[in-house]
């Protein structure tokens, strides 16, 4: 595992993530897809075991970041999200579930905050609104908190966002299982976003009254982070 300080992460041209004191970041480039070990629906593995960490390298322009020591190892068998919180029906979704639900795919360009771009990154799963609407949001809900199963990072939208065209449940990238390393077998996409906001590994979703700012954003990163119009930078929309 290599770990990188602020120094080592600005000759990688990755200061962004490495702007806030005493933090380290675990910087890998992953495989956008894998074979053994990939997270389809033959892979073996326990969700209490952590997928191995991938080696410091390039594919299709992903680079890979994590902020924990072990990434979750998750099987499409073994997962489940939950959606409770401030809604009138709190529900469970399997993989399955998830599946027999109307499927979205979306093309869009996807960028990190930290300045790399990958275009025309294909992706399908369910709107997330579909998953909302069946829950029912109180009246009280402002906002969603989206929790990992690595255990330590969050995301939030507000509702208004959450409704959107372009905001994924996703369990496909490029027409193929999403792998561990990109958290797989089900993660958030938000398409308009920065890429921190497209929580991997996604666990529970709570409507909450307001929003509850996440990992990197209580680190001092936007809450809003509509690319090309937050975090000081001026990229191309997605």
């Amino acid at each position: 595992m290599r770990e990188f300080t602020r120094r080592g992460a600005v000759a990688l041209g990755l200061v962004g993530l490495t702007a806030f004191a005493g933090i380290k970041v675990k910087d890998r480039v992953a495989p956008l897809t894998g074979g053994a070990g990939s997270g389809g629906a033959g892979s073996g593995g326990a969700g209490s075991e952590g997928a191995p960490k991938p080696s410091l390298y390039e594919s299709d322009g992903f680079q890979y970041y994590t902020v924990v020591d072990k990434d979750p190892l998750i099987t499409p068998a073994e997962f489940s999200l939950r959606i409770g919180g401030l809604v009138e029906k709190s529900l469970t979704f399997t993989f399955a579930d998830l599946q027999q639900l109307p499927r979205t795919r979306l093309v869009r360009d996807f960028q990190c905050v930290t300045g790399w771009r990958v275009k025309k990154v294909a992706w399908e799963g369910v709107l997330l609104r579909e998953l909302l609407n069946a829950a029912g949001m109180q009246a009280s809900a402002g906002a969603l908190q989206f929790t990992s199963s690595d255990g330590a990072y969050t995301e939030s939208l507000t509702i208004e966002q959450a409704m959107r065209d372009d905001v994924l449940v996703a369990d496909s990238l490029f027409g193929k299982a999403i792998t561990p390393k990109h958290g797989g077998p089900v993660r958030l996409f938000v398409g308009a976003m920065y890429g921190y906001k497209s929580l991997k590994w996604l666990k529970e979703i709570a409507g909450t009254a307001e929003v509850r700012p996440g990992y990197w954003e209580v680190r001092g990163y936007d809450v809003d982070a509509w690319v090309g119009k937050s975090n000081g930078r001026s990229d191309l929309p997605t």
